[in-house]
């Protein structure tokens, strides 16, 4: 079996060391798929990312069949079928998307300028840097060469954020929640959509009839959650990010279970009335090779309305950053 390759940019840091490894274990692509790793980070981070690569040669990993460590992303993105895009600069407590948008955009036009001219035909990028909805917006915009349905933004830590408080609140395992929807903006404004989520196959407002604490503490909980975690631990989300990073990629290669759907921030071609164009999360499904944006999912009042209200945002950051789209 031919190995796949697959980038990972900010290699050596927090999210990337938890994720690495577990890539190289066959945790992404599954258990019998060699990988080749195509680890990048700035000039100043190389030593740490040599570290990095000692650790995975310590691991003889038997599905690792080659490391490429490097802070020049043609030679990171050469050939490469997956495009995970951590690097950036990270966000701090009181640090606002708008200082973020500034800072990391143009980290983003270089990539996508890098992946078009190197990447392999099939390639596959995943934003997990943020802002990631717009910094996807960008990286596409940079490489249109690359398909636009390749490119993608990570909104699977917030579905997964959701539906951990589903089954919290209603006293079951998280396996029982299922088409949990995270539309929107990765932000503070994403809408996790619990009126068509299902708890054992039930909707979410039938099993908890508390529909106060779901239109407020549920909401305001995983739209802040990042937040909270940078408050309590100094730095943002590492090893749940990686998780759910995991779990983004593998609901691409992998059929979509019968009757449910999973959350990626997706280019949007105008369905639910969301402006063509833009990185936004939506329900989505696989057949294993392609995803598709799922049909009719019945919208109420309160869910349109906050989910405009995410859209809106992404228009807002997309005219912050009309400087840094190609005209």
């Amino acid at each position: 079996m031919h190995p796949v390759r697959v980038a990972v940019t900010g290699a050596a840091g927090q999210i990337g060391y938890a994720l690495v490894f577990r890539i190289a274990s066959g945790a992404l692509l599954g258990p019998h798929q060699p990988v080749i790793l195509h680890l990048l980070e700035v000039e100043a981070a190389l030593p740490a990312l040599g570290g990095v690569v000692m650790e995975l040669e310590d691991g003889a990993f038997p599905l690792l069949e080659g490391v490429v460590a490097t802070s020049d992303l043609d030679a990171g993105f050469r050939g490469v079928n997956w495009a995970l895009l951590i690097g950036g600069v990270p966000r701090k407590a009181g640090m606002e998307r708008k200082d973020l948008l500034g800072v990391n955009g143009r980290i983003f036009i270089s990539q996508g300028q890098a992946l078009e001219r190197n990447a392999a035909p099939d390639v596959r990028v995943l934003v997990v840097g943020n802002p990631c909805n717009t910094n996807a917006m960008i990286c596409m915009e940079h490489a249109r060469g690359i398909p636009k349905e390749r490119f993608m933004a990570m909104t699977r830590l917030d579905e997964h954020r959701a539906r951990a408080l589903l089954a919290r609140k209603a006293g079951v395992p998280v396996a029982e929640v299922d088409r949990m929807a995270v539309w929107g903006n990765h932000s503070a404004t994403q809408y996790p959509d619990f009126a068509n989520a299902r708890i054992g196959g039930r909707p979410v407002p039938a099993v908890i009839g508390d529909v106060g604490w779901l239109e407020g503490e549920f909401l305001a909980t995983v739209q802040q959650r990042g937040a909270a975690i940078i408050k309590a631990r100094g730095a943002s989300s590492a090893a749940s990010a990686a998780q759910a990073i995991l779990e983004t990629v593998r609901s691409v290669v992998e059929p979509t279970p019968a009757e449910d759907w999973h959350s990626v921030a997706l280019c949007s071609d105008g369905s639910y009335g969301i402006e063509a164009g833009l990185i936004c999360s939506f329900p989505v499904r696989s057949d294993g090779v392609r995803q598709a944006i799922v049909r009719d999912v019945p919208l109420n009042p309160f869910s349109r309305s906050r989910i405009d209200a995410s859209v809106q945002e992404l228009k807002e950051e997309r005219a912050l950053v009309a400087e840094l789209l190609p005209h």
